[in-house]
């Protein structure tokens, strides 16, 4: 595949499952930032695959440096495909401050599926995103599902208490945690114990585990909720070992028959893809901003605000300058793909 993109059949090959289109797709919507051109492709591979997304199961792992996300998510790739199903892997990892590439590159630590046909792995570098996610992830998520994955498989960067951006993309998101860090739940403080559906505490064989999982339940006992609210089950799992790895998987299956049953996998998916939408509307606003008024427009601007003015009319100017209304169809801006509700 060189030269030039061809969008429409690399979303034809992507459909059929071939791996090589898949991975190209995935290139290409983490390249969709780079100029107009970059944003059409994306914008025209996205349209394609929409009507052909909402079928896979999302599953989000999240958690501090060092508790071992990457060896759990190896674990239940081999106990998904154990049941004959398949499964892709998007490992956000830290980005080069040299390259701005994925850093960490957990494709390594995962070589024993690299040849299983039922496994599609992708790096992806987060580019300095403070929520764990690279801005490019929603789109891949949108590729691997239309690729026909029965589970995708997304690991954070592993930054700890930023990592709260996950369960926004996730239809189900386990938070790790693991004896011999601080403070076993260290995590809640930012946030992360509530956006938890399962709580796995790992390397569970060490001295310690055991207050974890203690220290887990009383926070679980003193959240709020109503009649019919899902409880966040507690695995603990030895995951170099595979040990309880087969519990984590049964608890994520009773998870998804909740959301099923509850109407809330609906309503988590409205909302993905109301924020979706919400980042392509405003990141066109911030490009036709810059094009209506360009820098001198907002050097001005800032300028009266830092002499004393105030900044709401200084933005009301602005605004009241250019032509503000959307077109019937946005394309612009680095998430620049056609708004799509799963």
């Amino acid at each position: 595949m060189t030269g030039a993109p061809d969008p429409a059949g690399i979303v034809e090959r992507v459909l059929r499952g071939e791996r090589r289109a898949v991975a190209r797709a995935v290139s290409l919507v983490e390249e969709g930032s780079r100029g107009e051109a970059g944003a059409r492709v994306l914008r025209e591979i996205t349209a394609g695959l929409a009507p052909a997304a909402g079928r896979a199961r999302i599953v989000g792992l999240t958690g501090p440096p060092g508790v071992g996300k990457s060896t759990t998510t190896a674990a239940l790739v081999a106990a998904v495909r154990g049941r004959g199903e398949s499964v892709a892997v998007l490992a956000v990892d830290p980005s080069s401050p040299f390259t701005g590439g994925a850093l960490l590159g957990d494709r390594v630590r995962m070589q024993q599926h690299a040849t299983d046909p039922g496994v599609f792995i992708r790096s992806m570098a987060s580019r300095g995103r403070l929520g764990g996610l690279s801005w490019a992830a929603p789109h891949a998520l949108r590729v691997l599902d239309a690729a026909g994955f029965d589970t995708v498989l997304v690991e954070t960067v592993g930054v700890g208490q930023a990592e709260v951006e996950i369960a926004a993309h996730a239809d189900t998101t386990v938070v790790l945690c693991a004896p011999g860090m601080g403070d076993g739940v260290q995590a809640a403080k930012a946030g992360v114990l509530e956006i938890a559906d399962v709580f796995a505490v790992n390397k569970a064989d060490r001295e310690g585990a055991r207050a974890v999982v203690r220290d887990l339940r009383q926070m679980i006992a003193q959240a709020e909720r109503g009649p019919g609210e899902w409880r966040p089950p507690i695995v603990s799992t030895v995951a170099s070992a595979g040990e309880g790895v087969g519990e984590l998987l049964d608890r994520l299956d009773r998870h998804a028959e909740h959301l099923r049953g509850s109407g809330e996998l609906e309503r988590r998916r409205r909302a993905r893809a109301r924020g979706e939408v919400e980042s392509i509307v405003l990141a066109a606003l911030r490009e036709r901003l810059a094009d209506v008024h360009g820098h001198a427009g907002l050097d001005r601007a800032a300028a009266e605000v830092a002499a004393g003015g105030d900044p709401y009319s200084a933005a009301d100017a602005l605004l009241s300058m250019g032509t503000w209304a959307m077109p019937s169809s946005v394309n612009s801006g680095p998430h620049g793909s056609k708004p799509n509700e799963r």
